[in-house]
């Protein structure tokens, strides 16, 4: 069995720094230029056998937001999964970016932002109502989570 050229710490920091495009592809589009260079692959690899961990994400976010400043903002992005065929969490959300309901995974995020940069603080995979329970649910146990991290944001 061959080693994971990728590890949780290479995406975060990837997630981190990306501001704008979070997909697999872009993960490894920006890697350094080297010949055991991570593939796409192996960051959905990577995703698919590591549980999420919003609190590794703080961990590694926590640096770079300044909790009495800034804004905290939720967003509710959809991550397009057009060929996936068996995939955990990929169901048929609603897309802002198409207008329609399209194939994909509905994450929703947290961010902290002092107008220039994005950091992600927070994230939760949204697989549908369970028991009733809309997106506004799983918004607010991030909020919670943001003030027991001393958020004070504008």
């Amino acid at each position: 069995m061959n080693p994971p050229k990728c590890d949780d710490l290479d995406y975060l920091h990837f997630i981190i720094a990306a501001q704008k495009v979070f997909t697999c592809t872009e993960a490894s589009r920006c890697q350094p230029e080297r010949e055991d260079a991570p593939a796409h692959d192996a960051f959905t690899r990577l995703l698919q056998r590591q549980p999420p961990d919003t609190e590794a994400l703080w961990q590694e976010a926590k640096a770079f937001v300044n909790k009495r400043r800034g804004l905290l903002v939720l967003d509710d992005p959809t991550l397009d999964k057009p060929s996936a065929k068996k995939m955990e969490f990929v169901t048929y959300p609603w897309s802002g970016k198409h207008q329609k309901v399209v194939k994909g995974i509905a994450l929703l995020t947290l961010l902290w932002t002092d107008g220039d940069a994005l950091i992600p603080c927070d994230f939760r995979v949204y697989d549908k109502p369970q028991g009733g329970r809309a997106k506004n649910e799983p918004f607010q146990g991030m909020l919670v989570k943001a003030r027991e991290r001393e958020f004070q944001p504008e």
